[in-house]
């Protein structure tokens, strides 16, 4: 485990996180950081597709106020990981179990920096399917935090035909590593404005984004690829029709959601056993990322789980 950048200068960052540099078992370099609490707990942050660490200081500072340790990831193909070998800004894993490499390194790294026994897990949009298939994989937590999972993907009812179609022919016929539809290598925060956007309806939160990317903008990644659709499909698919886990969940979902499935995360938090679905209302796709009256129920509703 060697030392990796950390872009602490950035805004809402907390000082004192350590970086490393950690190596899967299938060889892929990947980053992951910690941050030392007060108390005797550590969370786990699992991150959505596109995101890097920096992107949750906000959250770890949260979490370091109420006293837990925190350790985060960025996944492969994102962040400062190795990413594609010649298409940089494309989204892309092989398969979705290789994530669960990325997963052992992290906790690999909560071990050989000290940090006491994991406790919780905050998974958000893509790190919510990593997340519930590594809980299904005996993930060492005992609490779970759901933000807007990909147990599904939306898409608009006059897409879901085509969208399935290229999903499921395009990789077999040479387009797997061509971005999806629509997609590109841009950045979304730096190539939409925040009227529009689909991730928060907070303009302060948007342009905290768009900054960060622009002084960094190493950290940003683009569209997905084709074949990482047709992988994600798959996963997802799997994942809503296998029994939940035994863990006590919260999962939270804006109302305005529009990037994945709400109607593949009701299905899954309807047969929970320990699980509770809260609807923020208002919010969209970044649940811990909005407006001040969002933020409260959430970290509300994540205090009273967590305790």
């Amino acid at each position: 485990m060697s030392a990796a950048p950390l872009y602490d200068e950035l805004e809402r960052m907390p000082k004192g996180g350590q970086a490393f540099w950690r190596t899967t078992a299938d060889g892929t370099r990947i980053r992951t950081a910690v941050w030392h609490g007060s108390g005797d707990k550590t969370i786990l942050i699992f991150p959505g597709r596109t995101e890097f660490i920096e992107k949750y200081g906000d959250v770890i500072a949260r979490l370091l106020d109420r006293s837990y340790s925190v350790a985060i990831i960025d996944w492969r193909g994102q962040g400062l990981s190795d990413r594609h070998a010649t298409k940089r800004d494309m989204g892309w894993v092989r398969e979705f179990n290789e994530y669960q490499l990325d997963v052992a390194e992290l906790l690999g790294t909560v071990k050989d920096a000290g940090l006491p026994e994991t406790y919780a897990l905050i998974a958000h949009s893509m790190g919510g399917a990593i997340g519930l298939r590594a809980l299904m994989n005996d993930l060492p937590v005992e609490k779970t935090v759901f933000s807007g999972p990909m147990w599904g993907i939306h898409v608009e009812p006059k897409m879901r035909i085509p969208a399935a179609v290229i999903a499921g022919v395009g990789p077999s016929i040479g387009f797997g590593e061509k971005f999806v539809p629509t997609g590109s290598a841009e950045y979304y925060v730096l190539n939409e404005p925040f009227e529009g956007n689909v991730l928060t309806n907070d303009s302060a939160q948007y342009e905290i984004l768009t900054r960060q990317l622009q002084a960094h903008p190493e950290l940003g990644l683009g569209a997905p690829s084709i074949h990482w659709l047709n992988r994600a499909r798959a996963e997802t698919a799997k994942l809503v029709t296998q029994a939940p886990t035994k863990h006590d969940c919260l999962c939270l979902l804006g109302t305005d959601e529009a990037i994945v499935s709400c109607p593949a995360i009701r299905t899954v938090m309807a047969k929970w056993p320990n699980g509770k679905l809260v609807d923020v209302p208002g919010a969209q796709h970044e649940v811990l990322m909005e407006g001040r009256d969002q933020l409260a129920l959430v970290w509300g509703e994540i205090d009273a789980h967590l305790a």
